[in-house]
C-alpha cells in the first residue's frame, strides 16, 4: 500500500478490509468489518410493525399540524436515516450547533462523537399553529389530511430567518430560490423526536429507486462491493461526469487494489428549482446511459436521494457527502461548483460560490473521516481524439469547453 500518499483512516480501512476478505481477521468480528465496508445499519425512525396500529390510533386522537410537500420530503429524509444520528426535526440547541459549527454531537452517546451536519433540518410553523400546539406533549403531522408521523415533546422556538439564511447560504438575496421559501415560511420552528407511520411513497413510478440507506447497504453487500464510490447529481449526466466516474472506478481497481468497486449513481429527488430538469426525465436519461454501456450496469447502483436541494454551495455539499456516508459510501466524487448556482443578483453576475471551494471544504470538513473525497478534474472535448478527456494545460488549444449552457444553445 502506498500509505505515504493516503489518509490514515483510508489506509486503516483498506488494510482491515483486505485482512477480513482474506480470512485473516475472523468473520466473528463481522460487525466491525461491516462498518468499515459500509454495511452496518443506521437507525430508522419508522414505528415498528407491532406498534403501528396503536400509533395510528394515537395519531388520530392528537392535535394536528398540516405539513407541506417540502416538509414531507424532510420527514422521509429523517425517517430513512439519511440524517442519522438525528432523531427528528431539530431542537434549538441542535439547530444552533448545525448552523454555527456544521456538526451534531452524539449527545448522550459518546461513541457517536462529532458528526458532520451542515444543513439545519427544521419544521417551520405559523404563529397560529404555535399558539394552538405549544402545550401538547405530542403532535400528529398530517400531509393532505393523512397522518404520517407523531412529533414527540415538541419544542417551539423563534425562526431567525435572516440568521439562518446568512449562515447557510452566505447571501440573503430573496431571489435565491430556497432563501425565498425560508422567508415565506412560518415565524416559528418546532423540534422533537419523530415516529413515522410507515414508508413515505410518492406513487410516481419511481418509488422502486428510492432505496433507504439500509437497503443500499444490503445491496452493496449482495453485489460483493469492497469499495463504494458515490456521485451526487441534480442534472443529466454529461460526458465530463461520465469520464470522472469511469476514471474513479479505474483508479480504485488499478491503483488501489479493490476488486469490486461499486458506483452509487445517486440523483437528488427532492425539491429543485423550476428550471432544473425534472426527476422523471433525469432517471430516463440515467437509465439510457447505463443501457448504452457508458457506465457498467453490473457495478453501478442507480437510486434516488430524497433530500430537497438548497443550492447552498460548500455548506450543502457537506450534507450531500454525510448522507452518502450514512448509506455506506467510503469514496465521494465532488464536481465543479457543487450545489452552486448563478448569483441571484443579476447585476453582480457570475457564480454565487467559487467553483473549487466545495471540494476544498469537503477535504477539511469535520465529521467525515470515514469518507475519502475524490476531487473534481477538469474535463473537456479533446479534438485530437474526438472525445472527452482530462484537460492538459500544455496543449490547451486542442480542447473545447462545452458547458451545459453552450450545449443547450447548440441544440
Amino acid at each position: 500500500m502506498n500509505i505515504h500518499i493516503r489518509f490514515v483512516n483510508t489506509s486503516l480501512r483498506d488494510n482491515y478490509s483486505y485482512l477480513f476478505l482474506k480470512g485473516i481477521i475472523p468473520k466473528g468480528l463481522s460487525r466491525f468489518a461491516d462498518g468499515h465496508l459500509g454495511f452496518e445499519k443506521v437507525e430508522e425512525l419508522f414505528v415498528s410493525e407491532n406498534r403501528l396500529e396503536t400509533a395510528k390510533v394515537e395519531a388520530a386522537s392528537l392535535k394536528q399540524l398540516e405539513i407541506s410537500t417540502l416538509d414531507l420530503q424532510w420527514v422521509q429524509v429523517l425517517a430513512e436515516g439519511w440524517a442519522y444520528p438525528l432523531k427528528g426535526f431539530m431542537r434549538e440547541d441542535q439547530f444552533l450547533q448545525s448552523l454555527h459549527f456544521n456538526t451534531l454531537s452524539g449527545e448522550n452517546d459518546a461513541s457517536q462523537g462529532i458528526r458532520n451536519h451542515s444543513l439545519p433540518v427544521v419544521l417551520p410553523v405559523s404563529t397560529e399553529d404555535k399558539t394552538l400546539l405549544e402545550n401538547c406533549s405530542a403532535i400528529s403531522l398530517r400531509y393532505e389530511g393523512r397522518p404520517v408521523a407523531i412529533l414527540r415533546r415538541p419544542e417551539f422556538y423563534v425562526h431567525r430567518k435572516e440568521e439562518r439564511v446568512a449562515r447557510t447560504f452566505g447571501c440573503i438575496h430573496r431571489d435565491h430560490p430556497y432563501v425565498k421559501m425560508i422567508y415565506e415560511s412560518g415565524d416559528w420552528l418546532v423540534g422533537g423526536e419523530l415516529e413515522v407511520l410507515g414508508r413515505i411513497t410518492w406513487d410516481d413510478g419511481l418509488d422502486e429507486y428510492r432505496l433507504t440507506p439500509n437497503e443500499l447497504r444490503a445491496k452493496f453487500k449482495e453485489m460483493g462491493a469492497d469499495a463504494i464510490f458515490a456521485f451526487q447529481l441534480r442534472n443529466p449526466i454529461h460526458n465530463g461526469h461520465a469520464l470522472l466516474m469511469q476514471d474513479t472506478r479505474r483508479r480504485l481497481l488499478e491503483e488501489r487494489g479493490f476488486r469490486k468497486p461499486v458506483l452509487l449513481l445517486h440523483p437528488l429527488g427532492g425539491w429543485t428549482k423550476d428550471d432544473d430538469v425534472p426527476l422523471p426525465v433525469r432517471i430516463q436519461q440515467h437509465l439510457a446511459v447505463l443501457q448504452e454501456g457508458v457506465l457498467p450496469e453490473d457495478s453501478t447502483l442507480l437510486a434516488i436521494f430524497p433530500s430537497p436541494m438548497h443550492y447552498a454551495g460548500p455548506t450543502e455539499v457537506q450534507w450531500h457527502a454525510k448522507a452518502r456516508m450514512n448509506a455506506g459510501a467510503n469514496f465521494y466524487i465532488v464536481g465543479r461548483d457543487p450545489a452552486g448556482l448563478p448569483h441571484p443578483d443579476k447585476s453582480v453576475g457570475g457564480d454565487l460560490y467559487e467553483p473549487t471551494h466545495g471540494a476544498r471544504v469537503l477535504r477539511m470538513a469535520p465529521g467525515l473521516s470515514h469518507l475519502e473525497i475524490v476531487p473534481f478534474r477538469v474535463a473537456a472535448y479533446d479534438r485530437t481524439v474526438k472525445k472527452m478527456a482530462f484537460f492538459e494545460p500544455s496543449r490547451a488549444v486542442d480542447f473545447d469547453f462545452i458547458s451545459g449552457t453552450k450545449m443547450r444553445g447548440i441544440v
